[in-house]
Parts: structure tokens; C-alpha cells; sequence
């Protein structure tokens, strides 16, 4: 949600407007699934769609943001994808155990989406 504030403050083009920048439903995609999604992680509500929302938003940092730097920055001021990375893998832990006993889903649908969850119930 941090790294997703400031994008969703102008969701359409916090890449830019110019010719070279993605389309702005694009931009907004990104910035919706980077808050919304981590916002849907933190509270544990629609985990399965807030967990896609991440993973697809780290997937296009990973491949497109970061296309070609290495995993791990060994220089100052270089580009990596260890944190978007960092960020992919407890959202697909999320969406394949699901959201636990103590998540909003659990609340409202009586059950755990997507998984058995952190209790094993």
C-alpha cells in the first residue's frame, strides 16, 4: 500500500502522459492492484482478487519496470527487483493458503477463501 499511495493519487498517469508511457487504464491498473490489493491483503477481505491485484502489478514491475536489472542492486543508485519481488511471493503464498482465521473474509463469508487458511480448519 505504501508504494501504491502515490500512484493512486494520480492513477492515470504517474508514468507519465507522453507518447513512450503505458496507457493510462494501464496506469490505473497498477496503482489499483499495488493500494487496493495491499489493502485487500492487509485486512484480509477478497483476499483471492487483492492477491491477483499484487501479483499481476509485481509480475509487470518484475518484467516490464525492471526488465534486465539484476535481482539484487550491487551498485548504488541501481535498479533491481528484489523488493517487487519480495512483495510477489507472500501474495501468491496468500492466494494458494488463503487469508486465515482472523481475516475480514472469514467474517462476512463464514469461511476462508481460497484455502484452509492459517488455522488449518
Amino acid at each position: 500500500m505504501i508504494h501504491g499511495w502515490g500512484k493512486i493519487q494520480k492513477p492515470t498517469s504517474w508514468m507519465g502522459t507522453g507518447p513512450e508511457s503505458p496507457p493510462a487504464v494501464m496506469q490505473a491498473l497498477g496503482a489499483l492492484g499495488e493500494f487496493g490489493g495491499g489493502l485487500g491483503l492487509l485486512v484480509g477481505c477478497l483476499t483471492p482478487l487483492a492477491a491477483i491485484g499484487v501479483i499481476c502489478t509485481m509480475l509487470g514491475a518484475i518484467f516490464i519496470g525492471h526488465a534486465g536489472d539484476p535481482w539484487i542492486a550491487l551498485e548504488k543508485g541501481k535498479g533491481s527487483f528484489e523488493k517487487a519481488s519480495l512483495y510477489l511471493l507472500p501474495a501468491v503464498a496468500i492466494l494458494l493458503i488463503g487469508p486465515g482465521a482472523y481475516s475480514l473474509d472469514k467474517i462476512l463469508f463464514g469461511r476462508n477463501r481460497g484455502g484452509r487458511g492459517i488455522t488449518g480448519k
